[in-house]
């Protein structure tokens, strides 16, 4: 078994737990490590946040059920396509085009300009994803429990034993060091 922490252990280790154990877990904490990547890949073809967010649960459920099915070495590629595909899929079904019509009609300029624009965001994602591991524990927490799993004040505060004071401080403080971190990163 993996001895460092679920956070920070690498997409590959924590692949080789779920396949060992078949237990969840692992890949919730995988999900979570890409929900942010998978709502902007949605937003990007969607261009509607409830849409995106409801696309984002329901690659959720294909995940864990494919994942049950066969192995996957490459888990953020995959999952990438896994996004586009299902996000394709809503569309043909709202528009009635083909995936091919879809990707000709966003025009080729606009698409070579998408997919910069997207792997910039990656990029983005991962220096955030790489630098939230250095925060400190209290601040770590609560970004992630605010920004990631969107609970609120009150209910990180329910969750932590911090107090509303502490919450609101750690987030901020957080929050700035995070930024501080990926402009540093980015140099």
């Amino acid at each position: 078994m993996n001895t460092s922490t679920p956070d920070h252990t690498a997409d590959n280790g924590l692949l080789d737990n779920f396949y060992r154990s078949k237990d969840n877990y692992w890949l919730g904490i995988l999900l979570q490590r890409y929900t942010l990547l998978l709502l902007g890949v949605c937003m990007k073809y969607l261009r509607d946040e409830e849409e995106a967010k409801d696309t984002v649960q329901q690659i959720f459920f294909k995940v864990i059920t494919e994942m049950q099915k066969y192995r996957v070495d490459y888990f953020k590629s995959w999952l990438y396509s896994i996004a586009r595909n299902e996000c394709l899929m809503r569309l043909r079904d709202k528009h009635g085009k083909t995936a091919k019509e879809l990707t000709e009609s966003m025009g080729s300029k606009e698409y070579e300009s998408n997919i910069k624009e997207m792997a910039e965001k990656d990029v983005l994602l991962t220096l955030v994803e790489n630098s939230l591991g250095e925060l400190n524990p209290e601040q770590k927490t609560c970004v992630t429990l605010f920004y990631m799993q969107k609970k609120s004040y009150t209910e990180i505060s329910e969750q932590t034993g911090f107090t509303l004071l502490q919450v609101k401080s750690h987030i901020q403080n957080g929050k700035r060091n995070l930024k501080l971190l990926v402009e540093k990163k980015m140099k």
